[in-house]
């Protein structure tokens, strides 16, 4: 079921984190999450632990002992501890009964294949734990879970180890059988243990001699009655509550003997009343030949009714996967039994119904050499009673059973609901999930257009104010003879060409983290220090233009198919910048910074990156190589003092290009 998938992807992202379990669950190729009544393939679970094992790089039976122990917890976190708690009142009986438990959880979850366990005592104290399962491969979690409740609900640990390891499909039908040795021993130190041990026997003793004050005490009252009252009159017996002192701690409310049963010379019932008031019960002998069968039973099984037939003819065992012989009943013993009756034994008119199964304990009668089956119908709901043509009424009202139908009706309801509700959750996941990606590519889209902190500024529906940046460096570049190209290629040659080209450049924007205002054509601008000032504005701006020069060689031309070659001008000054319209809206920059920028790329010399002289200040004591150019007349702007970037002195080219 999911809830085994969701304990361990519970576990990877409890101890190792959200990014393992990813990690994990993609290589092995299962889904994120699991919904708990859902009925999975035992392949994702193996396929799970086996891609735990790599990714973690830990043995097999390390990750499924800690998954034992992890899955103990997950289990109590669940709701399931007290349930747990009250299975038994040393790990013997808890061992003993965590088939029983299985049994009732089978009525939640009927798809529910669970292992099988029989334990059994040593003189030494030691226990030898046989684990049946249809699972190969697993057996290593039992000491993890098992561990786990020692500690917790008997204060003791535990060591296992595996003595004998078979498989027995044919006597079992299960394909794994294990056998561990189990070890206990008391958390609390050897002086502790001989005080406890001390001071029970003191408490014994003292209880004994209580006992025998009190015994005295009611022997002379019952002298003194006698002498008053005469012969007529029965000797008095001791007090009910003098009875109970006698065998309770005072103050504490243990006991503190063993409870020894009083049992009545003969049998106080006669046979008829037996069959009627345990309606489902069965007593056969070594040879499984039926000597007495409950009222319900026989009306179920008209076979029964003559005495003496073999009860293997009209039923097979379900549970444990045993052969039908006394000997493997009796090795089974304290394990629940489920009976099928045999539908080739049937009335030929019951042959269309769902054959009924019986679930109860088997008790050995060594006086008679004869086991008696106490057992009732095993329905999950008012469905399967009525597909059996069965009655509320066939059940004897002293049994359980008739709670249990109507109580887990409403149980499997609440499950179908439980059930819808985690499925809704887990599409309104996935949605959400789908939504968040789609989210972050509409922000990745937005943030490619306009700066962050714009952008989110127009995300709340702010008013973007114009900002003013006292000093900036903007670049402009543009292709040689971009207009005779166009007029000599297709317009779909042009477009490859230069989304050739851009795709470099942007990427060295991010390389030298400079921010790309816009393209027209085969302009190119960018600016560094806006929207966020940085000191080193002219530095960024001249490794990127040194960048692009080397990047616009790898650009065919498609007219001549040599390298394209570009103009660069960087200038440095102050702008204004802010976003202008609403329907497509751009971050610009305005001032005769600009302007200037422009210029110097306009009035620039192919392959070369044209410095104004504010750039150059900026740059000459930054380890860049610059030869002056002169003076230049500028449109616009007269003689200005121009140079050219050549390198720089203290990068490599893959340095400048951003490469490994």
């Amino acid at each position: 079921y999911g809830f085994i998938n969701t304990c361990l992807k519970s576990l990877v992202v409890e101890k190792y984190g959200e990014e393992t379990w990813e990690k994990l669950r993609l290589q092995a190729g299962v889904q994120d999450s699991f919904l708990t009544f859902e009925v999975y393939k035992d392949e994702i679970t193996m396929q799970l632990i086996d891609k735990a094992c790599k990714v973690l790089g830990v043995p097999a039976d390390m990750v499924l002992r800690e998954f034992g122990k992890y899955f103990f917890e997950f289990c109590k976190r669940s709701g399931y501890d007290h349930m747990l708690r009250t299975l038994g009142g040393n790990l013997y009986e808890f061992i003993e009964n965590l088939d029983a438990l299985h049994s009732y959880l089978s009525l939640s979850y009927q798809e529910m294949n669970a292992p099988s366990f029989r334990v059994e005592k040593n003189e030494d104290g030691s226990m030898h734990l046989h684990y049946y399962s249809d699972r190969r491969g697993l057996c290593h979690i039992v000491p993890g879970i098992i561990g786990a409740a020692a500690l917790d609900f008997f204060n003791i640990e535990i060591s296992m180890k595996i003595v004998n390891q078979t498989e027995e499909e044919e006597r079992t039908g299960k394909k794994e059988h294990i056998v561990f040795l189990v070890t206990q021993n008391p958390l609390f130190p050897c002086k502790e243990r001989n005080e406890f041990s001390s001071s029970s026997q003191c408490l014994v003793d003292a209880e004994k001699q209580i006992e025998n004050q009190l015994n005295k005490e009611d022997l002379e009252k019952a002298k003194n009655t006698n002498g008053d009252r005469g012969n007529s009159v029965c000797p008095v017996k001791k007090s009910h509550w003098k009875t109970l002192r006698g065998i309770i701690t005072l103050g504490k409310g243990k006991l503190l003997r063993g409870f020894d049963p009083v049992y009545p010379k003969s049998l106080w019932i006669d046979t008829k009343t037996f069959c009627n008031g345990l309606p489902f019960h069965m007593v056969f002998d070594k040879e499984l030949k039926v000597k007495q069968a409950g009222v319900s039973i026989q009306k179920i099984v008209p076979g029964l009714q003559t005495m003496g037939i073999c009860l293997d003819q009209y039923f097979r065992i379900i549970h444990p996967e045993v052969p039908f012989t006394i000997s493997s009943i009796q090795k089974f013993i304290n394990s629940q039994f489920v009976f099928q009756t045999r539908r080739e034994m049937m009335p030929e008119s019951w042959k269309e119904r769902p054959m009924l199964e019986l679930r109860g304990q088997m008790m050995w009668m060594e006086s008679l050499q004869c086991m008696l089956y106490l057992c009732s119908p095993l329905l999950r709901t008012l469905h399967e009673l009525e597909e059996r043509q069965m009655h509320i009424a066939d059940i004897a009202p002293h049994d359980v059973t008739r709670d249990l139908i109507l109580l887990n009706q409403q149980r499997l309801a609440e499950m179908e609901l439980s059930n819808q509700l985690e499925r809704k959750k887990e599409e309104l996941r996935i949605l959400s999930k789908h939504l968040e990606e789609e989210k972050k590519k509409t922000e990745a889209l937005l943030y490619a257009m306009l700066p962050q902190h714009v952008a989110n500024q127009l995300k709340e529906g702010k008013r973007v104010e114009a900002g003013e940046f006292k000093e900036c460096t903007i670049l402009f570049s543009d292709v040689v003879t971009f207009t005779n190209i166009c007029a000599q290629c297709e317009p779909i040659q042009i477009v490859l060409m230069l989304n050739s080209m851009y795709l470099r450049f942007d990427r060295l924007t991010t390389v030298h983290d400079v921010y790309k205002v816009e393209t027209i054509g085969d302009a190119y601008m960018v600016v560094g220090g806006v929207p966020v000032p940085v000191p080193t504005h002219a530095e960024r701006v001249a490794n990127f233009a040194l960048g692009m020069i080397m990047a616009a060689k790898g650009v065919q031309n498609p007219v001549s198919g040599n390298p394209i070659q570009i103009r660069v001008g960087i200038h440095t000054g102050p702008v204004l910048a802010g976003v202008v319209g609403e329907k497509m809206p751009r971050y610009c920059l305005f001032g005769d910074t600009v302007n200037i920028a422009s210029r110097m790329e306009s009035h620039g010399v192919p392959s070369k990156i044209h410095l104004s002289s504010s750039a150059y200040q900026c740059l000459k004591y930054k380890n860049f190589e610059i030869t002056e150019r002169g003076e230049i007349e500028v449109k616009g702007k007269g003689k200005m003092h121009t140079y050219f970037l050549i390198r720089n002195k203290s990068a490599t080219e893959n340095e400048i290009m951003g490469r490994p």
